[in-house]
């Protein structure tokens, strides 16, 4: 019973996710858990939180096998090793929470249940920190996330907060089904009636946001290719021209920035032809563009390095702006552990190695500040909140997703960095290859988008914003703060020893 709760509860919280976005079931999932944690022996809990890793990760992040497979040119038994290792490492960290709720139930469930949320949203912060391989991929609190009222709370305690409570609730009824009282029951039921007049009835209190800029957001639209010929651009050079005529009609048209999306193609500054098209875009539009290229730079022993980078030219045609990416893609962008990856040789060997940047730089731009983050950043909250801590008023978000084709992985990005924009009380411009690429405002409508896998430009409504939140203010002490009561309620278990057990049928 207690193995079938574990597994049930990993497949409940993955399906809550894009593109399956059964959302409610995250609701219960956590409290699945609990109940098969609850009243075991420690060390055999450890085994219900590996199960439910080992199955949340691959029915959630299929697309790891496809993208690994389409371009690392690897077989599918190496793919499939590469997603069952990541289910395995998030079955690790899954297992130190179920442990958790088993020791703590020592002091009886009604102790074990109150420890739960807490020690939850602790393993998703660990999740997001960790060294080398920190993956804060669909943290539990995105499954509330497109309701409006709810994700007004990241503004306090960042995505953390919304996991919080999703655990929370979970966690109540877990301890209604142990319990089994009336009373209890009858708190269950008042808490679902106020999550859903909050759902329901809150979003008519959300303010709305007005825009007074527009900016020009192209979608490129390009094949996805790990490699390109040599002859790429003299190919491409119809399909070059066409986007240079969208992107300088646009501007002519309804004057504002123009963006195009992280790097789709060989896009370099250091190539003459790309850069002096470039140049001529800005120039002929009259108005910034910020793109999308990689960058080439010497290190201080003169040897060549290249960064994923976003680079803003002037009017005048001069780079006035870059930004290099600082967290990069694992298996994707780099290799991480590559000398003791063996078994995944050939994809070793085909991924190159970009360097990451150091630097949170915020760019100038008539009427205000903007912060430029590529790709995978949108998925560490903190590294966001950097920006708009620096003077950001503005944020944009450069992406590629044409790397996991019409797979659920771009609309589980898009969900992930909304989620950014209302933290940060700020809109944000999210430009990509082939979709999504829309407009979100501060509190996390979609203000507009652009369909997807179309070549085309989107007149994006945003406006600049310095008011700061507390989530940027003072960063992820919700999180922290969970860690602490964590710490401090496990040892209240140890200290006090062994009280009244509670256990499912």
């Amino acid at each position: 019973m207690r193995v079938l709760l574990a597994l049930a509860s990993g497949a409940a919280l993955a399906v809550s996710f894009p593109n399956y976005n059964f959302s409610l079931l995250a609701w219960v999932a956590v409290g699945m858990l609990v109940l098969a944690s609850i009243g075991e022996r420690p060390a055999v809990a450890l085994l219900y939180g590996f199960l439910h890793g080992l199955v949340f990760y691959p029915i959630c992040l299929p697309w790891i096998d496809v993208v690994v497979r389409q371009y690392g040119n690897v077989g599918f038994w190496t793919s499939a090793g590469l997603l069952a290792l990541i289910g395995v490492a998030g079955g690790i960290i899954c297992a130190i929470f179920s442990w958790g709720v088993a020791f703590a139930s020592n002091r009886g469930g009604k102790f074990a249940c109150g420890l739960a949320p807490f020690l939850w949203v602790t393993v998703e912060f660990a999740r997001a920190h960790l060294p080398i391989i920190a993956f804060p991929w669909n943290l539990t609190g995105y499954a509330a996330s497109g309701n409006l009222a709810f994700v007004q709370l990241t503004t306090v305690t960042g995505i953390y907060g919304l996991s919080f409570v999703i655990a929370a609730y979970g966690s109540l009824v877990a301890y209604a089904v142990l319990a089994g009282r009336q009373r209890v029951w009858k708190a269950v039921l008042a808490v679902t009636a106020a999550l859903i007049l909050i759902s329901f009835g809150g979003r008519y209190f959300v303010p709305s946001a007005a825009a007074h800029h527009v900016a020009h957001l192209v979608q490129t639209n390009f094949s996805q290719s790990y490699e390109y010929p040599p002859d790429w651009m003299p190919t491409h050079a119809g399909d070059l021209d066409q986007l240079e005529q969208i992107s300088v009609d646009a501007a002519k048209r309804m004057p504002g920035l123009i963006v195009w999306p992280e790097v789709p193609a060989p896009f370099s500054l250091q190539d003459q032809a790309f850069a002096a098209r470039a140049q001529r875009i800005a120039r002929n539009s009259g108005v910034d563009f910020l793109v999308g290229v990689e960058d080439w730079k010497k290190d201080a022993a003169g040897k060549w390095l290249a960064t994923n980078s976003a680079v803003l030219l002037g009017p005048s045609g001069q780079r006035s702006f870059t930004y290099d990416k600082m967290r990069l893609v694992p298996f994707g962008e780099y290799v991480p552990l590559r000398r003791w990856l063996t078994f995944a040789g050939k994809l070793t060997a085909d991924i190159g190695d970009f360097t990451p940047g150091s630097t949170y730089s915020v760019g100038n731009l008539p009427g205000g500040r903007f912060g430029a983050f590529i790709c995978y950043e949108a998925i560490f909250p903190e590294r966001v909140r950097r920006f708009t801590a620096g003077g950001a008023e503005l944020l944009v978000n450069m992406s590629n997703d044409g790397w996991f084709g019409r797979s659920a992985a771009p609309a589980q990005h898009l969900m992930m960095a909304r989620v950014r924009a209302v933290e940060n009380r700020r809109w944000l411009l999210r430009d990509t290859n082939n979709g999504f690429t829309v407009a979100v405002d501060p509190y996390g409508r979609f203000a507009a988008q652009l369909p997807t896998d179309i070549r085309g430009q989107l007149d994006a409504p945003y406006d600049f914003r310095s008011d700061e939140t507390l989530y940027v203010r003072f960063g992820d002490w919700f999180a922290w703060l969970c860690v602490l009561a964590s710490i401090a309620l496990l040892a209240i278990a140890i200290s006090r020893g062994k009280g009244g057990n509670l256990s499912p049928p």
